[in-house]
């Protein structure tokens, strides 16, 4: 019987083509919105803890409350022995350190004035040793624009938009103007060996990429860093786990007092109101998804009951040569079940590619971020998820079916002369 409703199916293009059209667009735009939507959310996530929060963070007590200003006269001291602790006990994530500074960065000429100088933003991390993945996890080969990384000490990346604004040079010498962690004014001379560009406008700004090992030195730092950051592998966050740890590690170091150099570890979702964004952006998205599948599968419940109304003339043909009113509705219902599944096996299949275009190339908002100081790419990309294969065959298979079923209804209504009489109209 199958093999006979699709050869019906494809015969008769007035009963299969415009169901099967209205099938396709629905569920490859529902894949496109779903992909879309977890790309974004996805990409946010990502960005916030390769680049500031890390999967968990640990600071000191006092850092922790104003951390906006930088603070790193309240940095963590002890440093190796503090790390070597943290790889002990949580073995399974990789902890590396970071210092974040603020200054100014000057560019000198060749009398030594000042020839262009600008405010800087800066980030010290392990650049030089053997061992460090700060380079793969930051991406920063690929973000790399003019020059190499880093090689020795002294040496830092700009932001290529820095440098252009400042008219830098690979090769030529900057000297950073900031303040020490005990308060005294500290100058010092680098050069740059490169330029980076993240693709991010809060980043790509006016940010200074040093060793930090460079930075203790210039800060009077010695054997301290701002924070410690934590990754799980692969860096796929785990909230559930991420929570256990930092209330295992809390209640550990708490001391009972309110030292402002106590360590204090926090999750991703606990910074920077990531959680709350986080929460609300995820019920937003939710609502949109659903609120558009249902509507979607108004419209296709919609095309089943007229598809279905519109042939009553020719079940009334068929009862008339002696099918039986039950034969009619279950095969109605199975070429119903037919359209759906090859209208959502295609749609599926365009959104799915559609979407994989996306997550490969995505769409440029740069122009929309001028401005922002929120880490957030300027190519936003879709990103597909298991439920993306699946998904569109919920309301493509199940509004058309139900809808047909509606619409079959009236057949066990209506008498067979009344149906066939609707031939004529």
């Amino acid at each position: 019987m199958i093999r006979f409703l699709l050869k019906g199916l494809i015969r008769d293009r007035h009963r299969s083509l415009f169901p099967v059209m209205v099938v396709t667009v629905g569920v490859t735009v529902a894949i496109l919105m779903q992909t879309f939507m977890h790309g974004v959310m996805d990409d946010m996530v990502r960005s916030n803890a390769k680049l500031d929060t890390g999967h968990l963070k640990v600071t000191t007590l006092g850092y922790r409350e104003i951390a906006r200003q930088m603070p790193n006269d309240l940095s963590i001291s002890g440093i190796d022995r503090f790390l070597r602790g943290l790889e002990t006990d949580y073995p399974r994530l990789e902890w590396t350190t970071r210092i974040k500074f603020g200054g100014i960065l000057d560019i000198p000429d060749e009398a030594g004035e000042t020839r262009s100088q600008g405010p800087a933003i800066g980030l010290a991390i392990d650049l030089l040793s053997e061992k460090t993945r700060e380079i793969k996890r930051l991406q920063l080969a690929e973000a790399l624009v003019r020059g190499r990384l880093p090689a020795d000490a002294g040496e830092v990346l700009i932001s290529d938009e820095f440098a252009h604004r400042l008219g830098a040079e690979i090769g030529e010498t900057a000297t950073l103007i900031t303040s020490t962690a005990q308060g005294g004014m500290a100058v010092h001379n680098f050069v740059i060996a490169g330029t980076v560009r993240f693709g991010m406008a809060a980043l790509d700004r006016n940010t200074v990429i040093a060793d930090i090992t460079d930075m203790q030195y210039v800060l009077d730092m010695e054997g301290s860093a701002s924070e410690v950051l934590g990754f799980f592998p692969n860096l796929v966050y785990d909230d559930r786990q991420a929570e256990e740890i930092v209330r295992e590690f809390n209640d550990r170091h708490s001391g009972g007092g309110e030292d402002d150099f106590l360590p204090v570890m926090q999750t991703l979702r606990m910074q920077n109101n990531l959680g709350e964004y986080l929460d609300l952006a995820a019920f937003r998205v939710a609502i949109i998804l659903v609120t558009f599948f249902a509507v979607m599968s108004i419209v296709l419940w919609n095309a089943g009951l007229m598809a279905g109304i519109r042939r009553y003339g020719e079940i009334g043909v068929r009862l008339a040569i002696g099918e039986s009113k039950h034969q009619v509705y279950w095969r109605l219902l199975a070429e119903s079940f037919l359209v759906g599944l090859t209208g959502s096996a295609i749609g599926t299949a365009l959104g799915l590619a559609v979407s994989y275009y996306m997550q490969e190339v995505g769409i440029d908002i740069s122009g929309m971020l001028q401005g922002s100081s929120i880490l957030m790419g300027n190519i936003m990309r879709a990103h597909i998820t298991p439920a993306s294969y699946y998904l569109g065959f919920i309301p493509g298979l199940a509004a058309t079916f139900f809808g047909s079923a509606v619409s079959g209804i009236g057949i066990f209504r209506r008498q067979t002369a009344q149906l066939f009489k609707e031939l004529e109209a």
